[in-house]
């Protein structure tokens, strides 16, 4: 038995994208716009696929790189007592309690030197790396979970502030974990 996760990030601005909109006939849409200077909130996420789906997230309004990633993957889905940090010497006997494999598209934090140069390091300790084709996204079932924060569970389209921003993307996520974790137990039952 493996735990399978699809990981990736996403960035949401103070202004997102309006799928739809009305107004009355002969009136002109107005909607309203937010500079996304120095507010933009970045998103690591992983989801969990399988009988213990789960969502985990961490966010940022600093760029996401390679060593953000494999703090993430460390922390977060290896559970590795000390992080990253510990990765060169983990403690004894340490592994995994089930080996995962985390699933990958080609950005450049993914196969920087930082995170990718250190495979064998996490083959150690139960995690495995899969890096999908390039110009593939269709194939990363995270996707799906972004489109549908931003585009359904987004509380409100425009945000003054980064806090505001990052605390809308939380509740967007924590709906989407709650959708991902009963859907999840939903099958199981169907089973």
């Amino acid at each position: 038995m493996r735990d399978l996760y699809f990981l990736d990030e996403s960035g949401f601005a103070p202004t997102m994208p309006t799928g739809y909109t009305w107004s009355r006939a002969g009136q002109r849409a107005v909607v309203p716009r937010e500079d996304k200077k120095g507010r933009r909130v970045n998103v690591l996420g992983a989801l969990a696929v399988g009988l213990h789906a789960d969502l985990v997230w961490e966010r940022t309004c600093g760029k996401v790189d390679a060593v953000m990633l494999l703090e993430f993957v460390c922390t977060r889905l290896a559970r590795l007592p000390g992080g990253a940090a510990a990765l060169d010497k983990p403690p004894a006997g340490f592994t995994r309690v089930r080996p995962c494999t985390v699933v990958l598209d080609n950005a450049s934090a993914h196969v920087a030197r930082a995170f990718k140069g250190r495979r064998e390091e996490l083959a150690t300790i139960g995690v495995e790396l899969f890096y999908l084709p390039p110009r593939s996204p269709e194939l990363n079932d995270i996707e799906r979970i972004w489109r549908s924060a931003k585009y359904e569970d987004y509380p409100k389209r425009v945000h003054t502030t980064a806090e505001a921003v990052g605390t809308a993307v939380d509740q967007a996520l924590d709906r989407q974990r709650v959708r991902v974790k009963g859907s999840a137990a939903n099958f199981t039952k169907a089973a």
